[in-house]
């Protein structure tokens, strides 16, 4: 007869930190152009589009030339800033030029605020960042550098004229190009005006404007003052929004060269200034100046960041839905302390579960299918741990914090010594199937469990026995299997707990009358060594 399970009581409250964010997901824009935005768009298109195709390409040979100009015979081939009549070209030409460009293409761009000079702020830093149309910054400041992928310097005509902005290349074939991408800005911000000002979107990708997510720290580790530049496109039918999952690069440019006009609102914030506190703390000096960013927009700010974009674009290729891989990787990165592979492949284990679910979600079938286990009250415990917000399903979000919290810290060399010692009751060096069956049935409170199949999937070299190897690297690979034998050994505790409230014996008497104190689960002296609760319950 089943032991009834004893009520488990979770010592700590769940972080409300760890709530998922209240934003839709900031990646994605799905709006798509109604039958009468599509009319119109292509009866506008049949004039507009052909005179400012031929325009914009005029304009581009202008600029090309002009670019190439300024840096005939270089010196330093980028290594120094371009001065005198070199640097005045790119400023006035290139400015105008592309002004010109914006104009022809339909764009009315108003300005609020005053641009800061050099000395003022060596750097701007502009959000929220959602298209390429965002390079009017360029045109309003001056043409300050950049940074840019090295690959798009041989571009054709575009590699020319950007070139001639100096911009700050990163390589993806170095190793240490985002070392050596901060310690490039740090030199120029800090060469008291030899290099021209630097515009930087440190949110590093682009979003939907819904939120202004993670800014990356390039800009602020120089600890210079800078000035937050704000962008907003207010207009009824949006054709300028790139993001990954959304209209494609050309698709955005003629649909928006087929607009009568297109608007931008440019905002030059008042110069944001670092405190003694925050230039030792680049973090605290980005999120400050966000959160001043965030509250002139009117627009609340995520831990959301590019590394989000990778797993988003991961859980797609794995018929996940693309959601699924949002996780808010600032946040559990910096609080598990978790790094970006670790949490690619432990995407790739919970695509595998969800596989035969809907909506990229994990019910407790799904769950006990996965563990080779039936679903029984220990496992709905388990399975509880994981549903953070208790909707009876477990999402990548929940399942990665989940794996961190519960699993993972219990799944330590001691834990899984402990446990191998609390299957070999005749204390071999082994396991046999006997003995692990007796333990499973005993934690999962089924003494007519059949667990033949998980014993085999753990018994790598078929002997029938299990080694210390074989069922460390199982539970290494399975570290759910951890929290399920560390939850049943709290279970235990709990009920030692009860037994200790209503005795009349003194404490130090405990482990000498009860059996539970005795064997491998609690052995006496190391009440200590095997729980987790402290670091199970956020």
């Amino acid at each position: 007869m089943a032991v009834a399970m004893a009520p488990r009581v979770l010592p700590l409250p769940r972080q409300q930190s760890f709530s998922p964010p209240i934003v839709l997901n900031p990646f994605v824009h799905p709006g798509r152009l109604s039958a009468g935005d599509k009319l119109r768009t292509v009866l506008q298109g049949i004039i507009l589009l052909p005179l400012r195709l031929i325009s914009i390409t005029f304009i581009l040979l202008l600029a090309w030339l002009s670019a190439s100009i300024a840096t005939f015979c270089e010196p330093g081939r980028g290594f120094l800033p371009l001065e005198g009549w070199r640097r005045g070209m790119v400023r006035t030409t290139l400015s105008r030029l592309t002004r010109t460009a914006y104009f022809m293409m339909g764009f009315r761009v108003k300005v609020k605020g005053k641009v800061a000079s050099l000395p003022e702020a060596p750097i701007f830093v502009a959000a929220p960042h959602s298209s390429f149309f965002d390079g009017i910054i360029c045109a309003l400041t001056g043409m300050p550098s950049i940074v840019s992928r090295a690959e798009n310097l041989s571009t054709p005509v575009f590699g020319t004229i950007l070139r001639s902005l100096q911009p700050v290349v990163v390589s993806r074939q170095d190793h240490d190009s985002r070392k050596n991408t901060v310690a490039e800005i740090t030199r120029r911000a800090l060469s008291r005006g030899q290099w021209p000002q630097m515009l930087i979107f440190p949110e590093g990708t682009c979003t939907n404007r819904s939120c202004l997510i993670t800014f990356k720290q390039g800009a602020f580790i120089p600890r210079v003052p800078v000035q937050p530049v704000l962008l907003r496109y207010p207009n009824k039918l949006d054709t300028v929004t790139w993001t990954w999952q959304g209209y494609s690069f050309k698709e955005l440019c003629i649909m928006t060269m087929c607009q009568i006009f297109t608007r931008i609102e440019v905002e030059f914030l008042p110069v944001y200034v670092p405190t003694e506190e925050e230039k030792s703390d680049p973090i605290l000096f980005a999120n400050r100046v966000r959160q001043t960013m965030a509250n002139a927009l009117n627009l609340p700010v995520t831990d959301h960041t590019f590394e989000d974009c990778r797993l988003m674009i991961s859980a797609g290729q794995l018929t996940l839905p693309m959601e699924a891989g949002l996780v808010e990787f600032t946040k559990i990165s910096k609080k598990l302390n978790l790094k970006w592979n670790h949490v690619r492949e432990q995407l790739d284990t919970f695509a595998a579960i969800a596989s035969a679910s809907k909506g990229g979600r994990i019910g407790i079938e799904e769950f006990a299918e996965y563990l080779k286990l039936p679903i029984s009250d220990v496992l709905k415990e388990l399975f509880l741990l994981f549903d953070r917000n208790g909707d009876g399903t477990i999402d990548f979000r929940e399942y990665v914090i989940g794996l961190s919290i519960l699993c993972n810290p219990a799944n330590t060399e001691e834990t899984i010594r402990m446990a191998f010692e609390l299957f070999d009751m005749d204390e071999d060096g082994t396991i046999t199937e006997d003995e692990f069956a007796s333990i499973i049935q005993s934690a999962l409170r089924l003494p007519e469990l059949d667990v033949s199949a998980l014993f085999k999937e753990i018994d790598a070299d078929e002997t029938g026995k299990l080694s210390y190897e074989e069922f460390k690297n199982f539970a290494l690979k399975h570290p759910e299997y951890a929290s399920l034998f560390t939850t049943y050994i709290d279970l235990q505790r709990h009920q030692l707990g009860m037994f200790e409230e209503h005795s009349t014996e003194p404490p130090a008497l405990v482990s000498e009358t009860t059996p539970l104190a005795r064997n491998k689960v609690c052995p006496e002296g190391s009440e200590d060594s095997s729980t987790t609760s402290d670091k199970k319950d956020d």
